[in-house]
């Protein structure tokens, strides 16, 4: 058996459980025969090419970020756990304006990095370190990519940090933390994310903000003992510890 086909069966088989758990096995057949619809409409030519309208930024900065170029193995997945999109440039500096810190004293880590778009962006802050965690190989290969052409191309000289790992298994450390988040994750796996950040920020009390890009699942986030409001922008929301 293929490495994607074992993925494949154990992201659907998690899918599956706790959509069964939440809905009902008629909801999640349903709602399994939906996305799959949607996948095979997503993958006529017209569809494909509207997915490269994403590209300015690619453009500008010589790299691939864009969701018209991944692949059908890795859109599938994306099924189960999140359908890749990058980041609008605007829309990240938005919310980073909304952040009232010293960016100098804090990490920034994006979880569901993808190809790498948003630690590009965050690269344009003075963080301490930029992390992204990514669970798709194809993605993060991107991502590891971009980042080694965008550091060699500006001359940028801090650390960026790429990893290939389940965003629940993710440690987090132990610095003050800028946490992006857009919609990386479906709503069982983002509620053990947050319990991750709540125990890490129990064994180590520091300021944490963080900031979620279009908060489909915000009432998840919005549940953290931990996270208060802080702000919100036309694009997001952002939270912050008490």
């Amino acid at each position: 058996m293929s490495a994607f086909s074992r993925q494949f069966r154990s992201s659907l088989g998690e899918w599956w459980r706790e959509r069964a758990r939440a809905n009902g096995s008629l909801g999640a057949a349903s709602l399994l025969a939906r996305e799959l619809w949607a996948f095979l409409r997503d993958s006529t030519p017209a569809r494909r090419r509207s997915r490269y309208g994403d590209m300015d930024y690619d453009w500008e900065q010589r790299v691939n970020t864009t969701s018209g170029a991944v692949g059908w193995r890795t859109r599938l997945l994306g099924i189960f756990h999140s359908p890749y999109q990058p980041t609008d440039p605007a829309e990240f500096r938005a919310m980073m304006a909304a952040l009232p810190i010293d960016f100098g004293e804090f990490t920034f880590v994006d979880i569901g990095s993808g190809k790498g778009r948003a630690l590009l962006l965050a690269a344009e802050y003075p963080f301490r370190k930029i992390i992204g965690v990514e669970l798709l190989a194809e993605l993060h290969r991107a991502a590891e990519e971009n980042v080694t052409a965008w550091k060699a191309r500006s001359g940028y000289a801090h650390a960026i940090e790429p990893l290939c790992m389940d965003a629940r298994d993710y440690l987090f450390p132990d610095s003050p933390l800028v946490v992006y988040l857009f919609n990386p994750l479906p709503d069982f796996a983002l509620r053990q994310v947050m319990r991750n950040l709540e125990a890490s920020w129990q064994r180590a009390p520091r300021p944490i903000w963080l900031v979620y890009h279009n908060p489909l699942l915000e009432s998840v986030v919005a549940e953290s003992p931990i996270l208060n409001k802080a702000a919100a922008t036309p694009h997001g929301s952002v939270y912050r510890t008490n």
